[in-house]
């Protein structure tokens, strides 16, 4: 078999790659190691018969307000991709029962901060407007070819806006750890508490580099498109995305292992899949995996030079995720007004709280008041579940990949620190107990309940290294120019013909599609 371009993984890079490749007229076969295509993006009934479950990724905002979905969405809606959305993205929930919503309406938003804490609503607008005006840097930055001639010249013409010395200030301050940015903009505990979780979600902690920017951009984003879910389940915009493949000649195989990257005279010319068959490309090969993966197993050894092993040896995965999936009777009744039609809601104590908890997971310790993030699909997206059933979408992303202990002290953890059922099981224990104390009458309505470990997603998805979903440490020195590594160029490999792209690259994790729509529009 031969094609102009392989494509090694189908997650939203792998698949956004592909389709633009494919709208050039170019063959394209993308490769998936799984039975089903997707990567992250898989929707199954994992718990009772009428009950589809987003196993994993959910949320979209990354992706409708992305370069990739402004060139492909219109023809994504033509193989049936649409969105269910919300005017309430996200709220928090305190253990007290206090909670605070963030909707798409600013000047709700800036009114209801002030009843909290007079001075709050001006504050968030300026940050608001912050973000407005220096959305060219932020989001060139963020979702742009960093090593480009356009990048330049976005650097130049803000060095001449602003002078050097303004733009040096404006990317130190982007530097801010989420609490800095939060406990100098906020007044009021239950703002911060708001805007402290989503640190969580680009894979960084409140005291992390850079993470009140990020906190920052995601309230923003999340204002501007709300948390819009795919209608019938994330696994339809995978079928529009083969679809589209399709249409230009392009193919997915699933259950199609690679298991070498074939070089001849310098130059990527195919690969060889577990199976013995052959894949040739006749133009070049783009791989959607982790540095370990295409360093360590992929390229031949004789290949690699010892810097370049020496750098995926040590490059570190960050804090591993657990998902807790549960088929409901009927949609939760919380104790809190005002919560029934959020699409994600943090249950937290707050920053110290948020704080606490990534620090104990750091330390490979369950924690012991884990943020919990509560998807509710069916308030979006009623077909998800039988009518007048619910549907809850667990997450938990301070969940250590090895387990040294618990910070609670309760749940025994093997001497070996692996996950086990059993400590998956006693853990989610833990955070249904947590749960169940703010939905009246939850024990009642549960038909069945689906969890995950970290050990659980890597076996559905390779590049879920330990469990971790950002394809690596999102911190600093792995992040931006230097991500995957310090001497990284783009989504060079340093073999002609051969492209790395996925999480692990620049712009790093979640569903924006960005290194897959660099490559896809850089080749020809």
């Amino acid at each position: 078999m031969t094609a102009d371009y392989i494509v090694v993984g189908s997650g939203i890079n792998g698949l956004t790659c592909a389709a633009l490749l494919a709208r050039k007229r170019r063959t394209v076969v993308v490769l998936e190691r799984e039975a089903v295509a997707g990567g992250c993006m898989r929707t199954e009934e994992i718990t009772a018969p009428g009950y589809r479950h987003d196993v994993m990724a959910a949320t979209f905002v990354l992706f409708v307000t992305s370069p990739a979905f402004a060139e492909l969405g219109a023809d994504l809606a033509r193989h049936g991709l649409d969105f269910a959305n919300t005017a309430h993205p996200t709220a928090v929930l305190m253990p007290d029962g206090q909670s605070l919503v963030l909707t798409t309406d600013r000047a709700a938003n800036i009114a209801r901060l002030d009843e909290l804490s007079p001075g709050d609503g001006a504050r968030y607008r300026e940050e608001m407007a912050t973000v407005e005006r220096d959305a060219p840097l932020l989001f060139g930055l963020l979702g742009g070819t960093l090593w480009s001639l356009p990048t330049a010249k976005l650097l130049f013409a803000e060095a001449r806006r602003r002078g050097v010395r303004g733009l040096v200030a404006r990317l130190g301050e982007a530097l801010r750890p989420g609490r800095a940015w939060l406990e100098q903009s906020f007044r009021s505990e239950l703002a911060r508490a708001l805007l402290a979780p989503w640190v969580l979600h680009a894979g960084l902690g409140p005291e992390s580099a850079f993470s009140g920017e990020m906190a920052r951009i995601i309230a923003f984003a999340l204002e501007a498109a709300g948390a819009p879910v795919v209608k019938g389940g994330a696994a339809k915009a995978v079928t529009a995305f083969e679809g589209l493949i399709a249409e230009h000649g392009g193919s997915i195989r699933t259950g199609a292992d690679v298991a070498e990257i074939l070089v001849s005279g310098e130059r990527a010319t195919g690969v060889r899949l577990a199976d013995g068959t052959v894949v040739e490309a006749r133009r070049g090969v783009i791989c959607s995996v982790t540095p370990t993966q295409l360093y360590g197993r992929l390229l031949p050894a004789k290949l690699v030079d010892a810097p370049t092993r020496e750098r995926a040896a040590a490059y570190r995965y960050g804090k591993g995720d657990m998902q807790i999936h549960y088929a409901l009777t009927r949609p939760p009744r919380w104790r809190s007004a005002g919560l029934d039609t959020v699409a994600l809601i943090h249950l937290t104590p707050g920053l110290d709280g948020v704080s606490k908890a990534v620090n104990e997971c750091e330390r490979g310790m369950l924690p012991e008041v884990p943020t919990i993030c509560v998807g509710q699909p069916q308030a979006l997206d009623p077909t998800r579940c039988p009518d007048g059933a619910g549907i809850l979408w667990l997450q938990l992303p301070e969940t250590p990949r090895q387990v040294k202990g618990d910070a609670g002290g309760t749940i025994d953890v093997p001497p070996d620190g692996r996950w086990t059922d059993a400590l998956r099981e006693a853990y989610a224990d833990r955070v249904e107990a947590i749960l169940a104390a703010h939905i009246e009458g939850f024990a009642e309505t549960v038909v069945a309940r689906k969890a995950y470990a970290p050990s659980d997603l890597e076996a559905m998805n390779v590049n879920l290294v330990g469990g971790d979903p950002y394809g690596g440490a999102a911190t600093i020195d792995q992040f931006f120019l230097w991500r995957p590594f310090s001497t990284s160029k783009n989504h060079a490999t340093g073999i002609a013909g051969l492209h790395q792209i996925g999480a692990s690259t620049h712009p790093g994790p979640g569903l924006g599609g960005g290194s897959g729509y660099a490559v896809g529009t850089m080749l020809r």
